[in-house]
Formats: C-alpha cells, structure tokens, sequence
C-alpha cells in the first residue's frame, strides 16, 4: 500500500541551485566562522601595530601635521597633507593621544571603518548581518583582495569614506536625507574623497542634504582657518603640488588615467582629455542608472559607486586602495537578481588585486600602479554598460513608500 501511494504521489518541486545556494548563505554564520573573522581582523591590525608607531605611513602624515599645527607652526608646510583645513581638527585629535596609544588605536580604528562600512552595505541590500554572506564575504574582502589590505597597512582616511558612503546610502534608503548630507560632510570634512557623491544629491533633488554636505565642511574649515598660520597654504601650494600630479613618491603609484597614460607613451596633453572624456562618460552612465528609477536599494548603490568611479578615472591622485569605497559596496548587492557582480567581467576586473598575482615586469612595486588602471578602467566600463542597458522596462514609478523622487 505504501509503494502504491508513493508512486501516485507528485514528485517534489526541485530546488534550483541558485535558490538553494542563496538559501544557504542567509543562514547563519555558525561560531567557528565568526571566531575565524575576528581573528583575521584583529591580526591585521596587530601586524600594522607592530610595524609602523603612527598606524601606517600615510596616518603619519596627518598625525605629523596636527603635531605641527598643535606646536604653532602651519600643516600645508608639508606639500603632502592633502586634506580640507578641517581635518586638521581630525589629525590633532590623534596628534595628543600617546605614541603607544595611537599605534594599536589608527589600525583598530581602519578595520571598524572597513567593517562598518560592510555591515552597512549589507544592511542597505536588506541582508541579515550575522549571515554566511555577510561574514563569509568580509573574510574574502580581507583575506583575497589586496587594497583592502593597503588600506589597513598605510593607515589611510580613505577608511572614513568607506564607511560614510554605504552609511549614507542606507540612510537614503531609508528617506533620511538630512542625516545622509551631515554624513557625507562630516566624510568630506576628514578626507573630500566623497566629493562626487554630490551629484548623487542633485540627481536625487534633495537640496538640503546637499547644504549639508557642503556646509558642514566649510564652516569647519573657516572655523580652522581662524586659528591657523596660513591657511591660504591649501591653494598656494597643496592644490598646485596636486594638479602637477604630486611628487615622486606619489606619482609611481597613481593609477588615474592622467597618471598611467603618458607612462605607457601617450602624451599627456592627450592623456588628459581622455580621461576626462571617460570620467564624463561615467558620469553620463551614472545619471542613466538613477533615471532607470526601478525600485530597490541598488539604484542608489550604482548611481554612487559609478560617480566614484568616473571621479577616480581623472582625479590625481588616484590609489588602488579607493577602490575599499566602491567595490565592497557593489558586492553586498552580490545576490540580488539585477546586480553588476552577476557579470564575470566584474570579477575578471578584481583578479590583478588578488594577493601574490603576478605578471611579467609588474611585479615591482612601483609598477604595481598599471595593475590599478587595469582593475580601475576594466571596474568603471563594466558598472556603466550595465548602468547605461536600456533593455528593461522602466516601472511605473515608485514602490509604496519609497522615499526615492
């Protein structure tokens, strides 16, 4: 009797792959697994700790032009305090604390940034944050994606805009507007890496967000300015030593297209116009993505990561570790149905920042900045094809309770 039931009975429905896999990874991350990300984070913050008395060269940097502004003198003295006068504020804050203090505190406070901005990623594309994905994900972004690593090693407040845009972006998600600008200032305050992101603002109409974002930053500057020795030293000489490309420390390691062209022969009355019609091109791309207007939280994660993209193509400089802003972003989409990680072409991009990859005569690391160009230009076509696709439909208009215009 029981043979003939079974053989009545329907056969369950298959479980695609996919379904299954996705299945999996929402599941949560069981203990060993989290033991094991923790112990990677804490480990590469020991070994910055361990290696460097100011948190990373680039930490050193601003720590050492806090020093100079607490003793009386002028930050922009040095040509490479490449900051806003407000972050002098950020950069004295870490001058006071003692050297041992600092050194464990720059490489924690880089990792918690990278990790924030993580967990906000995920959060943003509606992830459970104690998942398989969302774990498993920050471990691959640590362990097998150099910039990453960089960013830990140099110490380098590009760590702030990692967690400022996703940050930010989950706020807009969430129609929170006023909050995303006072984020984005307080970022552009500290590091104006986020800059593009401004457009972002306009395309979204949101004109008090963007007075935020423009007014927290001046009116910490003008506040500094008051109480600094020459501060007209940012337009007098950083911002020259910057549009000359900086010096030969920096240049070697550049990966912006003005930078890598006339390294490969092309001349740089040539090579700039390229690069700026490229960054033109992505920002073109990026305004197509937001005028799609289909529901979900990848419209804003697109849009702001092909601004970031577009801007890293022409800026000077340009360093491999910018990417920590944009790329974790775009892979927390990594399971929704109409992500850009869904192309191998976006993966095919990130190989040349696998650890140990190697190829011919760039293994020095002064060369390492063609790698970065390629990762770079290969990153920003991919997004903006897939930005600028005008095969799907566009929905009638917003979902119900949308914040989005």
């Amino acid at each position: 009797m029981t043979q003939l039931l079974d053989a009545v009975r329907p056969p369950a429905p298959e479980v695609p792959p996919t379904a299954a896999l996705r299945a999996w990874l929402l599941r949560p991350a069981g203990p060993v697994t989290v033991a094991l990300l923790v112990a990677v984070l804490l480990a590469r913050a020991a070994h910055v700790a361990v290696v460097s008395a100011r948190g990373g060269m680039d930490n050193a940097f601003v720590v050492h032009a806090g020093q100079v502004w607490l003793d009386g003198g002028a930050p922009y003295a040095d040509r490479r305090f490449l900051y806003l006068p407000s972050a002098v504020l950020f950069a004295a804050g870490q001058a006071v604390l003692p050297a041992p203090v600092l050194r464990v505190a720059a490489p924690l406070a880089c990792v918690a940034l990278i990790v924030g901005g993580w967990w906000c990623a995920v959060r943003l594309f509606r992830m459970p944050a104690r998942s398989r994905f969302a774990v498993l994900g920050l471990l691959g972004l640590v362990l097998f994606w150099t910039p990453a690593g960089h960013l830990v090693n140099l110490g380098n407040w590009t760590a702030v805009g990692a967690l400022a845009l996703p940050l930010a972006l989950l706020l807009a998600d969430r129609g929170r507007w006023d909050p995303v600008g006072v984020v984005l200032g307080l970022s552009v305050a500290v590091k104006p890496l986020l800059l593009p992101v401004l457009l972002l603002l306009v395309l979204a109409r949101q004109w008090r967000a963007l007075a935020w974002t423009v007014t927290v930053p001046l009116v910490l500057s003008l506040g500094t300015a008051l109480v600094m020795p020459d501060p007209g030293g940012f337009f007098t000489r950083t911002l020259p030593f910057l549009l000359r490309g900086g010096d030969s420390l920096m240049r070697p390691y550049d990966s912006s297209l003005p930078a890598v062209l006339p390294r490969l022969g092309v001349p740089l009355a040539l090579a700039v116009p390229l690069a700026l019609a490229a960054a033109a091109a992505g920002v073109v791309c990026a305004w197509l993505r937001w005028r799609r207007a289909d529901p979900g939280p990848a419209r804003l994660a697109d849009t702001a990561a092909m601004l970031m993209l577009a801007s890293y193509l022409v800026s000077r400089p340009a360093y491999e570790h910018y990417l920590v802003v944009v790329v974790p972003l775009l892979v927390a989409g990594a399971l929704e149905s109409d992500s850009v990680t869904r192309s191998p072409w976006f993966w095919a991009a990130l190989v040349p920042q696998v650890p140990q990859f190697a190829f011919p005569h760039l293994d020095a690391s002064t060369r390492r900045a063609f790698k970065d160009a390629a990762t770079l230009s290969v990153l920003a076509l991919v997004l903006g094809v897939w930005c600028a696709r005008s095969s799907r439909r566009r929905p009638a208009g917003p979902p119900a309770g949308s914040a989005l215009p």
